[in-house]
Order: C-alpha cells, then sequence, then structure tokens
C-alpha cells in the first residue's frame, strides 16, 4: 500500500527537523558546555538517525537526506515524481530546526555549520567517501542501528575535519540560519557523487542471478527431529 504523498512528506519534515535539531543542537551545546565532547556529539547524530528511522520508515522510508534519495532514484527503488517534493521536505525541516537552534542559543558554535578545516579538495574527498560508505550500507542493510552506528562512526571519524555532513539538507539549514556559506558547494556536490558510487558498488555487489540453493549444506543448519532425516550421502 502507497502512503500518501502528504504523509510521506511530512514525515520527511519531521525526521529532517530531528536530525538537524539534536545532531547540530548537540554541537551547539558541546560549545557552549563543553558537557558531550567530540565523541559524545558523534554518537548524538547516530542515535537521531536510528531513531528516526525506527519511527518514520514505514511512512517515508525515512530518507532525511537529499543525498539517499537521490540514491534510492538511481537504484530503481524510488519514484521520479516524489523526488523534489521530498527534498523540498527535507530542506524544509533541516530550515525549521536550524533557525529554532537559533532562537534557543543564538549563534553559539556557529549552530553547527559544517566548515571544511582542511583543503577544499581535502574536504570534497573525505565528504565523498562518508557518504559513499553511508549510502552503501543503508542501501544493503537499512537496519536503523546499523546506519545510525555508520553515522555515529563516520561523525567520530571526519566531524573535525569537514563536520561530517552526508547530507545537503543537514548543511543546508544551519547555513541558511547562520549565513555562513563556506565552501557549502561541497556539501551538495560531494554527497551526490558519493551516492552514485554507492548506486554503482553496489550494483556490482549484487549477483546478477539468483544464487544456485546448495541443499546439502543448508540442511546442516536445519534443527533435526525425530521426524526428519538427514540427506542420503
Amino acid at each position: 500500500m502507497t502512503v500518501p504523498l502528504t504523509r510521506a512528506l511530512l514525515a520527511e519534515a519531521l525526521g529532517t527537523f530531528a536530525l538537524v535539531f539534536f545532531g547540530p543542537g548537540a554541537a551547539v551545546v558541546q560549545a557552549q558546555t563543553g558537557a558531550l565532547g567530540h565523541l559524545g556529539v558523534a554518537a548524538v547524530f547516530g542515535l537521531t538517525v536510528a531513531a528516526v528511522i525506527a519511527a518514520l520508515a514505514p511512512i517515508s522510508g525515512a530518507h532525511i537526506n537529499p543525498a539517499a534519495t537521490f540514491a534510492l532514484l538511481l537504484a530503481g527503488r524510488f519514484p521520479p515524481g516524489r523526488v523534489l517534493p521530498y527534498i523540498a521536505a527535507q530542506l524544509l525541516g533541516a530550515t525549521v530546526a536550524a533557525f529554532v537552534l537559533l532562537a534557543l542559543f543564538g549563534l553559539k558554535g556557529n549552530l553547527g555549520v559544517t566548515l571544511p578545516a582542511g583543503s577544499v579538495a581535502q574536504a570534497f574527498v573525505l565528504e565523498t567517501v562518508l557518504t559513499y560508505f553511508l549510502l552503501l550500507v543503508a542501501l544493503r542493510s537499512g537496519l536503523p542501528w546499523v546506519v545510525g552506528g555508520v553515522v555515529a562512526l563516520e561523525a567520530a571519524m571526519g566531524g573535525p575535519i569537514t563536520g561530517a555532513s552526508m547530507n545537503p539538507a543537514r548543511s543546508f539549514g544551519p547555513a541558511l540560519a547562520s549565513g555562513l556559506w563556506t565552501a557549502h558547494w561541497i556539501y551538495w556536490s560531494a554527497p551526490v557523487l558519493g551516492a552514485a558510487l554507492a548506486v554503482a558498488a553496489n550494483h556490482v555487489l549484487n549477483p546478477p542471478e539468483p544464487l544456485e540453493p546448495q541443499p546439502h549444506r543448508a540442511q546442516e543448519f536445519v534443527p533435526q527431529d525425530g521426524n526428519l532425516k538427514p540427506p542420503p550421502s
């Protein structure tokens, strides 16, 4: 059964609101209090993504990321007519969350805006690789704790260098609210490239034909009881 578009868009907006409110929000709290630490901020990002997927995936798929929507389109798993509305809902949710943070904290911690700490080339490559791995895992698993764990892992590693965005909406909201647009193009182009690479890799990893069953080997993992006999040797 297809979920009505309005319900799906509401779920995407709410999910992306949560991602930006709690993720960059944790960075803002860290800047103000120092209570969370870098790994704490990374954990908040991962836990938020896991919670959003668990709660909203049955409604919208819980993309909460234009790069994820683009990857699913390329993979043939998402209707083209819903792509632009989904991205608009994601940007709206991210923007509202960023302005709520601005009202609460001012420009403390630059509202968690993503800015390169090194060279532009370094940031572009790192964001591409981070997005590639995240979306490859999402395409092949999609389990909330798996995807959330990858987000936390990549935020812990890449956060100090690029902010570990992997998500144009996550970068757009805080940039709009703070007015900080330094190298913002990276946070659109690199995730899109990473998404395309993830779809290509997933296609290569999937076998072109269903694997032939191995009845004798499979039988070893079937519990035996009095009514079942092992296969003849």
